[in-house]
């Protein structure tokens, strides 16, 4: 019989009272095997008011803060999500003349997470990894999951969806659409539902119509003002910790900063919820404040001029040749902007929740700071710390690491070995996705790879956090530092790299009453 010894710890002996046999391999068993691999400066204190840095920052270079206002000022509760899914469905019925059926399928919580890919021809709902790969398991037909086979028939015995076919820069592409802000969550929600509703009645129905209609019917919640409305009308029910934005604003001001808003709500909208976190004064913390900016086409436009409008919302005509504060401007685009201002390069910090129309340009064409804001990062790192997955996670690692080495013994009872433990790894691979979400899982992760979220994430931000408050930890001439992580030819060398989430927040204890 063929002997492989797998060696994880302690004396290499087969004959040792601890190594056990099983179909001819000997494995060596250590108490508590599990947390001894995991490594001595991993740390579970991670903690959702870190800011992590894709890129190095130094707050002291800058001088001027701006500002995206919704799900970045102004953080809202799941409450709205529920009011936009029943009115959208309000309208698929009454506009749009779907059938009164629809009217059973209710709002469900946490099905979608942000990031997912839509394929419109096919009306499936999927997550995409960062090299184009859909992650087995995730392909979802209304609120039903596809079977991996099919999904390989569905793609021409692939898992890969082309470039050409995936979305373009913004998101859009012609067959397959990523839905990248949080107000989409809705939007996606209501795909599921309605592509539910058509199969499990047996209706014909065509996925681009559903899928255009769906759209609009989004789109008219904003665009009616639904939306605004609900908010003004209950700020207390919809908007969450505005007394850390509060904070953020005053601590900005006091070291001298300036700072200001592009945002493309309206300016009621704005006024209203920013008198309800921070006063009636509030415009006084911004040097300059654009309200329907019609991003990401304000970051691109060289056209469109700025106009002002006075203290009632009303449009004025004259010509803008200089941006006031106190004043209030609509529409606009980038380069007047620039040239109004002067503002440039790495003097700036942009904040913003949505990679592609906050964030993209702005890093790309014209070399700006960016922040990214994701609050998604809240309940993540508190599943990350979790033994649990801490746990599951390591014994995944450690489960691959052995694969690797034992897949070069071709014999009977190695094979049926690897046959089994890859059969653990699937599960395991499957525990830790469902830990995040039980449909789609994390939206940073595709089992070991980066989601297409995680990519566009790094690529578009220097800094990302899960609110702006997490500023409120750091001194504003701190320098974030990215980790060095290794490349797949390197070898990790530094201890300290394993850990950033308790080691990076300075100020945690000292701005903690602010929450």
């Amino acid at each position: 019989m063929r002997i492989l010894q797998i060696f994880l710890g302690g004396p290499n002996n087969p004959t040792h009272p601890q190594m056990k046999t099983v179909t001819g391999v000997f494995f060596f068993l250590v108490p508590h095997l599990l947390s001894d691999l995991i490594p001595p400066g991993a740390c579970n204190l991670l903690n959702s008011s870190t800011i992590y840095a894709n890129n190095e920052v130094a707050l002291a270079e800058v001088d001027i803060y701006g500002f995206d206002y919704d799900y970045t000022l102004a953080m809202y509760s799941n409450a709205l999500n529920v009011m936009i899914y029943n009115k959208a469905r309000s309208f698929l019925i009454e506009h749009f003349k779907y059938p009164e059926g629809l009217r059973k399928y209710d709002y469900i919580p946490n099905f979608t997470v942000r990031g997912l890919h839509y394929d419109i021809q096919k009306g499936l709902l999927m997550k995409i990894d960062a090299f184009h790969y859909i992650q087995p398991g995730t392909v979802y037909r209304g609120l039903t999951p596809v079977s991996d086979n099919e999904v390989l028939q569905l793609f021409g015995g692939t898992y890969h969806v082309p470039l050409q076919q995936d979305s373009g820069f913004y998101g859009k592409g012609p067959k397959v659409k990523q839905f990248m802000d949080i107000f989409s969550i809705p939007e996606m929600t209501l795909l599921a539902s309605a592509n539910d509703f058509f199969i499990t009645n047996g209706i014909e129905y065509d996925p681009v119509h559903l899928f255009k209609d769906i759209s609009e019917a989004i789109g008219m919640v904003h665009l009616k003002g639904y939306m605004y409305k609900w908010v003004m009308e209950d700020l207390d029910k919809f908007i969450l910790r505005g007394e850390e934005t509060d904070a953020v604003l005053h601590r900005l001001v006091s070291h001298g900063k300036k700072m200001f808003l592009i945002t493309n709500s309206p300016f009621s909208f704005v006024d209203k919820g920013m008198t309800y976190m921070v006063g009636k004064n509030w415009r006084d913390f911004f040097d300059v404040v654009i309200v329907q900016a019609d991003k990401p086409h304000f970051f691109t436009d060289c056209i469109k001029p700025f106009r002002r409008l006075d203290g009632n919302g009303d449009l004025k005509w004259e010509k803008i040749n200089s941006l006031d504060k106190g004043q209030i401007y609509k529409q606009g685009n980038l380069f007047d902007f620039l040239r109004l201002t002067g503002w440039r390069g790495s003097r700036v910090l942009y904040f913003g929740d949505h990679l592609y129309s906050d964030l993209a340009d702005l890093m790309l064409r014209h070399g700006w700071r960016t922040a990214a804001i994701v609050p998604e990062l809240e309940p993540e790192t508190k599943v990350v710390s979790t033994d649990r997955y801490t746990v599951s996670l390591t014994w995944l690692q450690a489960l691959t690491g052995l694969m690797e080495r034992l897949q070069t013994h071709r014999d009977p009872e190695s094979k049926l070995v690897f046959e089994e433990w890859q059969n653990e790894r699937e599960e395991l691979k499957v525990m830790t996705k469902n830990v995040f979400n039980p449909q789609f899982g994390s939206i940073f992760r595709t089992c070991h790879n980066p989601t297409y979220f995680s990519r566009r994430l790094s690529r578009f931000s220097d800094v990302y956090m899960a609110s702006v408050s997490c500023l409120l930890n750091y001194d504003l001439d701190y320098t974030f530092y990215p980790r060095r992580t290794p490349l797949q030819h390197e070898a990790p060398l530094w201890m300290d790299q394993l850990c950033t989430g308790c080691m990076k927040t300075p100020y945690l204890e000292e701005m903690s009453h602010i929450r």
